[in-house]
């Protein structure tokens, strides 16, 4: 590939001599370009920007940075360093130093500054970053595309380790369930199995079995709780459904049918039942078969339910409060127990437990709501706060995949736009200038004819044009002029863009010494008129 890339930026460089589009060359010259055209070709993969520079010191050994022989290399190597370089900052560098090398040839020759400066600077921006840009984007093209399919894997890849995740989910949330409702159903068998141990008229062997059947209960609600620990992925669950067709209030009454002294207080403004009104709703959505979204009367179910049982459990025959205040932001729900009849004193949590809770917490967290415990008057207190339906703020809307790499074109595409618009201004204004200076350096050859040699300079200064030729063909011209003499040199016609015959005036001592026709380039050397 690199003997056919030399080959085909070599055909222009030959071909252009051969035709004469160039000043005429010695044969070393020729040779030195393909041999560093060569060279270039052969360092573009490993060094690109060492290969643009190859190829634009060609350009600087021409008159003009983009000729027809060695233009194309200069293009074709700009377009490859962006489309290989994997950063900016060598290719910025090469250019600078491209332009910098530019600018001091012209400081050192003979030409018009402004001029040359305008065609160096419009070159290089037409010739070099132009590729260059389209090269890079070209790459960001092929970066974004790899991306996006590495996405797409990603995805997968990401979609398998959610539905893993949601059998554990799965798994997490039906041992979430065992353990609130067979655990809260224990709890209520142990407060049953205390009546009954108590009852005044009951046989002591009756009693001793009530007394067991409450140990067992306690000892099954332990092991329950053993059990459920192996299956649970803990913080990390859905929240649990509650019992089908159950509402808090009728979780209260269950309650109290049970034996747990529990009382049940509605406080909402228009007089109705607040807790009954969110869970008829919430009833209803799930006998429709529904996975309903999490809302407050499933909320209040569970943090009902999870109050009664640690009642039942740690404080047993403390008298329980249940408390609920609506309002349009949302539902308060207060369950506070009292310290245990007789002077008792609360039950120790086992190690280990309390887990109930926090996920709670960490569940009513999730959907914007609070909740905070504690002990209060020697009992405990339970208090939520449960937001409105509807008023969880939705989450975040991730980022599209690949999004450093499409910001990074819109950067490469928004830059070759300023520099197209920056080459265009300075294009053009290279062009006015070189028309205004062209147009303004003809001397007629009526004019010219009528000058003879010995005329004092006042006169010639009369039929001469403003401006002089800056960039002069002095080369072509088929003698040297006068030792020590000012020489100026004039186009023959204002035609831009093409070869012309230039006039050469030489000064001395106030008078025209010297008048010579300097012929068009491909033309046989004429000496002019004296």
């Amino acid at each position: 590939m690199d003997a056919a890339l030399w080959a085909a930026l070599a055909a222009p460089a030959a071909s252009a001599d051969a035709i004469g589009l160039n000043e005429p060359r010695p044969l070393w010259a020729r040779l030195t370009g393909l041999a560093v055209l060569a060279a270039a070709a052969a360092t573009w993969r490993t060094r690109p920007a060492a290969a643009f520079l190859l190829a634009a010191a060609l350009g600087l050994t021409a008159p003009a940075l983009f000729t027809a022989s060695y233009g194309p290399a200069l293009a074709v190597f700009a377009l490859l360093l962006g489309k290989h370089g994997p950063r900016a900052r060598p290719a910025l560098a090469a250019f600078a130093a491209v332009w910098a090398a530019g600018t001091a040839r012209i400081a050192v020759r003979d030409v018009d500054p402004t001029v040359e400066w305008l065609v160096l600077t419009g070159t290089l921006l037409f010739g070099a970053v132009f590729p260059w840009l389209a090269g890079r984007y070209w790459r960001q093209g092929r970066e974004l595309a790899a991306a996006g399919w590495a996405r797409a894997d990603q995805l997968e890849r990401e979609q398998r380790i959610v539905a893993d995740r949601a059998r554990l989910r799965e798994r997490a949330r039906i041992a979430q369930d065992m353990h609130d409702s067979l655990g809260h159903e224990l709890s209520l068998i142990a407060v049953r199995a205390g009546a009954l141990q108590v009852a005044p008229d009951l046989p002591d062997r009756h009693r001793a079995a009530a007394s067991d059947l409450r140990a067992a209960a306690a000892e099954a609600t332990d092991r329950l709780r053993a059990v459920i620990g192996v299956l649970r992925d803990e913080g990390d669950e859905t929240a649990p459904l509650a019992p089908p067709g159950e509402t808090v209030e009728q979780l209260v009454a269950r309650a109290a049918e049970s034996g747990l002294p529990v009382r049940y207080v509605s406080e909402p403004p228009d007089g109705t039942d607040n807790l009954r009104t969110l869970n008829r709703t919430f009833v209803t959505n799930t006998e429709d078969g529904a996975d309903p979204p999490p809302h407050t009367g499933r909320l209040a179910h569970r943090v009902v339910q999870e109050a009664l049982t640690n009642a039942a459990k740690y404080a047993p025959g403390a008298p329980v409060t249940v408390a609920a205040t609506h309002t349009d932001a949302g539902t308060t729900i207060e369950v506070t127990n009292a310290p245990p009849p007789n002077g008792g004193s609360p039950r120790p949590a086992p190690p280990g437990t309390g887990s109930g809770l926090a996920d709670l917490r960490a569940r009513i967290a999730t959907h914007g709501g609070t909740l905070t415990t504690g002990p209060r008057g020697g009992g405990f207190h339970v208090t939520a706060v449960l937001p409105a339906p509807g008023t969880t703020p939705p989450p975040p809307t991730p980022a599209p995949p690949g999004r450093a790499l499409a910001h990074a074109r819109r950067r490469t595409a928004l830059a070759f736009g300023a520099a197209v618009a920056t080459g265009t201004v300075l294009v053009a204004g290279a062009f006015g200038w070189y028309a205004y200076t062209k147009t303004h350096s003809v001397l007629k050859p009526a004019d010219y004819a009528a000058l003879r040699v010995g005329q004092p300079q006042s006169q010639v200064a009369a039929v001469l044009p403003d401006r002089s030729v800056t960039d002069p063909p002095a080369e072509r011209a088929p003698t040297a002029p006068p030792p020590g003499a000012d020489c100026r040199y004039y186009r023959s016609s204002d035609r831009l863009f093409t070869s012309l015959t230039h006039y050469r005036l030489c000064f001395d001592d106030g008078r025209l010494v010297d008048k010579t026709v300097i012929p068009k380039a491909g033309t046989e050397h004429k000496v002019g008129s004296r």
